[in-house]
């Protein structure tokens, strides 16, 4: 608008009261307002004041009671003038103030032409002001920008309109607490959302009473204001007292409050009462806090920072302080929580909600799951919460009882949030729920049963409760444990577990002393029925199982009520029998697993380091076949390096009843446990099995070693290199085992049944020197070799003791005969020890045995050698002659493929020897010898018979 004189003009309505007499009064007297309520805008007297900056000479028009205009008006160039025409002091006062002049200490009459014009619709009172230099668009467009805040900061402003443009103040009724919601339109569609809370207070009179107030301020014990956050905060801000200071802010809130200012307006004046009123403000924050939405309360914990100022300074401390000890956060559960007894999840990322919802009840005072993002924890840690990282977190749940499905459901909140699930070394000590109600500190070391067990299994091993087994409950099994440590079990993995097996071990000490293990039993035996024969073991053998007589015994000393056992064992066996419930309730495979005899027991062990297994006889066993070489003075022949790398053995065999055997070989041979505990493997010692029942066992009443394979089974007579002379002997010596139809000759070898002349013991020599002299034994002339060969290699691979065997009455000489064999007698044969002797002797004389093995034999027989007791001497001349020489020689050497003999030989046209007996008296006897041995000289009339003797007294 333009005033009377054209210059551009401002002009500022408002509704309320009239401007009476002391309002002008107010108007010129700063700092001075007539109003006395606490409530009313403008009580300052300084807001007219702010008109001078636009014009030195601004007027008042307002409409009285009765509806007539009034008015004031001010001019700072009419009082300079009424200063100087009343001269005297004044003017000199004015002139040393070079003309200044306050421009509203004098009042005049409003100009009749301001009151000529009327007031706008709906103002009671109008400021106007001639514009000096001031450009009016650009206070239109500040006005419209300032309204906001002046809206926000003086409740009672309804709205402002400037400049064709409107900015209006909409507000919801406040509730219990004062909580308003404030919406500023602005021009156009643009509107800002506040949430506001009031604050107010009475100043204690002793701070009123500061003589630093101003005097304005100095009858005024009441302060008010209010708190404003809006819905998008803008940052940093100032201290609004009501209109905008200089007093930077950087909380996010914004306070409008009634503090002491100085005279500028600017700045707020530091003090007692400042101080007091910004304290109550900011004890008063977190109820602002606490009226927002819950996730959006930590946004308003104001941020690390430094001060912006002093009015900063006091009020972050207090607000933080507040913070700290109200209630505000929003809870998991029930009413909303102080952060210093708070608890929040740490997740490390952003809110978890099923983890929330999984710990809600379980943790007392934990935050909302709204609350847990990495911003909101920055945001409180200078508040004092308490954050459960996951190792936090693991040791709180410590002993805390709840169902297994309720920590089911914490694992799969915990697998749901990544960082929490990753964190393996902070989870170790979550609890885990076992099946017998314990709860152990981590999941490394516990079981996860598997499907196979969630049939009723678990619940067994709960109920009959085995400590040390740490099964976890079914219903609590996750994934989440698996990867902190835990193992999947199914039946095979929990009966390895050592606990178990330490249970069944001293399970009969628990049932002799009157404890209760049959659960035990029950558990053990569901596990073996479901493992199937991969769980096979001998501990289990000592897992208390009820026996016919009531009481409980080792399960591999039972035998099934039916079992094939029973048939061979003798009357008085120590093995007992199980009780026919057992069979009914646990079924036969189950009891086999664990032990319980039907045929033999077999014993294993894949490292054996002694006699240690309980056998009967083992220790002779072991020393005679395992280490053998240790009553030596040297290594032997065909001696096993140690003991064998695995033992399987058949057990109990010492039981058999002997009118019984005849079953026992049967249940043996049909049982392919027993068969395996029978194969000897390569470079490893006579399995035990094999050696027990070849010395223990009986065959028709004999030791299997009495007999020999039958003719027409495989493998029969069959000796080492296909020796005839071996195969006659034992055709001869030995007879075919009787009435074993139903047993295999695999069988039969394995368990002893000659498949070969093999002396394998002093009492193999005896009985085969028996044999031998038994006359109604017809033995041919190569079996008695090949017998007494064998005898010899027996005693030189030391398989035999020379001084164990005692020397025999009779022996079988070469012609096949029995004679006696006593020295003192003088008619005793000797042990052929050079062939070509047996030309000058008797074959019903001498023994024979292969080259090499007379010295041997002799002392076996107690006989003499027949070179020790006959020497001969050459009677025929003859001519030396080299072996290559003689074509006869060479084409046999080739026919054989043999070398000729190194050397020469003697040959004669008919040799002639004189042998001399030195036992007897008389003249040496003559003979035609055909080949004879003059220490290392061959003599022969026949070229082929000197060949042959040439290659048996060595190599060529």
């Amino acid at each position: 608008m333009t005033s009377a004189d054209g210059a551009p003009e401002l002009r500022v309505g408002n509704a309320g009261a009239p401007l009476d007499a002391d309002g002008v009064a107010a108007l010129a007297s700063l700092r001075a307002s007539a109003k006395r309520d606490g409530g009313t805008v403008g009580r300052f007297g300084v807001g007219f004041a702010a008109v001078l900056a636009l014009g030195d000479a601004p007027r008042v028009v307002t409409r009285g009671a009765e509806g007539t205009l009034r008015g004031v008006a001010f001019s700072r160039a009419r009082t300079r003038d009424a200063v100087a025409e009343r001269g005297g002091p004044l003017a000199a006062e004015l002139e040393a103030r070079d003309g200044d002049v306050p421009a509203l200490r004098l009042v005049w009459p409003a100009d009749p032409a301001d009151l000529a014009e009327d007031l706008p619709d709906g103002a009671d009172t109008e400021v106007r002001v001639a514009l000096a230099g001031s450009d009016g668009a650009a206070l239109l467009a500040r006005a419209v920008d300032d309204a906001p805040d002046l809206l926000l900061a003086l409740p009672w402003l309804a709205g402002v309109e400037a400049g064709g443009e409107v900015v209006r103040r909409e507000s919801t009724e406040p509730d219990e607490a004062g909580i308003r919601r404030v919406t500023i339109h602005g021009p156009g569609a643009a509107a800002t959302a506040w949430t506001t809370l009031p604050v107010a207070g009475e100043l204690p009179i002793a701070l009123v009473d500061d003589a630093d107030l101003a005097v304005e301020d100095r009858d005024r014990t009441r302060w008010e204001g209010l708190w404003a956050v809006a819905d998008d905060p803008a940052g940093t801000d100032v201290l609004h007292a009501p209109t905008p200071t200089a007093e930077t802010t950087t909380l996010p809130a914004r306070l409008v409050v009634t503090v002491p200012l100085d005279p500028d307006r600017r700045r707020v004046r530091a003090g007692p009462v400042t101080t007091h009123v910004l304290g109550a403000a900011a004890a008063a924050y977190p109820a602002l806090v606490a009226a927002l939405p819950p996730e959006r309360r930590t946004a308003l914990v104001p941020a690390a920072a430094l001060p912006a100022s002093g009015v900063d300074a006091v009020l972050r401390d207090g607000v933080v302080e507040s913070l700290r000890r109200e209630p505000w956060l929003p809870a998991a559960e029930g009413p909303d929580l102080a952060p210093a007894r708070a608890v929040v999840v740490d997740t490390g990322a952003e809110p978890a909600d099923r983890l929330v919802a999984a710990l809600t009840g379980a943790i007392g005072d934990l935050v909302s799951a709204v609350v847990g993002g990495s911003a909101d924890l920055r945001a409180l840690a200078p508040l004092g919460v308490t954050r459960l990282g996951p190792a936090d977190l693991a040791e709180r749940l410590a002993g805390l009882r709840r169902p297994p499905s309720w920590w089911h459901a914490l694992y799969d909140a915990l697998a749901a949030t990544p960082v929490v699930a990753a964190a393996r070394e902070e989870l170790a000590a979550l609890p885990v729920p076992l099946v017998d109600g314990r709860l152990v500190p981590g999941a490394r070391g516990t079981l996860l049963p598997g499907d196979d067990l969630a049939d009723g299994l678990a619940a067994a091993l709960a109920g009959d409760g085995l400590p040390g087994l740490r099964l976890v409950d079914p219903a609590a099994v996750h994934p989440l444990l698996e990867s902190l440590g835990a193992r999947r079990a199914d039946a095979g993995s929990l009966l390895a577990e050592p606990e178990l097996r330490k249970a069944v071990a001293r399970s009969v000490d628990d049932a002799d002393v009157g404890l209760d293990v049959d659960g035990l039993a029950r558990v053990v035996l569901r596990l073996l029925a479901d493992a199937g024969e991969g769980a096979a073991d001998t501990a289990w053998g000592a897992l208390a199982l009820p026996d016919v007589e009531g009481s409980h015994r080792r399960a591999d000393e039972l035998v099934l009520p039916d079992g094939d056992l029973r048939g061979v064992l003798g009357d008085d066996s120590p093995i007992g029998v199980l009780a026919e419930a057992a069979v009914a309730e646990h079924g036969r495979a189950a009891l086999l697993a664990a032990g319980v005899l039907d045929g033999f027991g077999v014993v294993r062990d894949d490292a054996p380091a002694g006699p240690d297994h309980d056998l009967d006889d083992e220790e002779t066993w072991w020393a005679e076949e395992v280490d053998p070489a240790a009553g030596w003075d040297g290594p032997g022949e065909e001696l096993p390096a140690g003991p064998p790398g695995a033992m399987v053995a058949v057990r109990d065999l010492d039981l058999v009843a002997d009118d019984r055997w005849d079953a026992a070989w049967s249940l043996l041979a049909s049982d392919r446990s027993v068969r395996s505990a029978l194969v000897a493997l390569p470079g490893e010692p006579v399995p035990y099995t094999s050696w027990w029942l070849a010395r223990h066992g009986r065959l028709a009443g004999h030791p299997p070693g009495h007999w020999r394979l039958p003719d027409e089974a495989p493998g029969a007579g069959k000796s080492a290199g296909d020796d005839p002379g071996r195969d006659a002997a034992l055709a001869a010596l030995y007879d075919p085992v009787p009435g074993t139809a139903s047993l295999d000759a695999g069988f039969l070898a394995a368990v002893g049944v000659r498949t070969e002349l093999r002396i394998d013991g002093a009492d193999d020599a005896t009985d085969l020197l028996a044999r031998l002299a038994d006359p109604a034994r017809p033995v041919p002339a190569g079996g008695v070799l090949a017998a007494h060969t064998a005898l010899a290699e027996a005693a030189d691979a030391r398989r035999l003791a020379v001084a164990d065997v005692e020397p025999p009455a009779q022996v079988r000489t070469a012609a096949g005969r029995v004679v006696d064999a006593d020295p003192d007698t003088g008619a005793a044969p000797t042990v052929l020890d050079r062939p070509w002797l047996l030309a000058a002797l008797d074959p019903d004389g001498v023994v024979p045995v292969a080259p090499g093995g007379a010295p041997t034999l002799a002392d076996l027989l107690d006989l003499p050698t027949a070179a020790a007791d006959h020497h001969g001497e050459i009677r025929s001349p003859g001519v030396g002659t080299a072996w290559t020489d003689l074509p006869v020689a060479t084409a046999w050497a080739a026919a054989v493929g043999r070398a000729l003999p190194a050397g020469g030989v003697v040959l004669h046209e008919r040799l002639r020897v004189a042998v001399a007996d030195d036992d007897r008296t008389g003249p040496p006897r003559e003979v035609f010898p055909g080949v004879w041995v003059d220490g290392a000289v061959v003599h022969t009339d026949d070229p082929v018979r000197g060949l042959l003797a040439a290659w048996a007294l060595g190599p060529s």
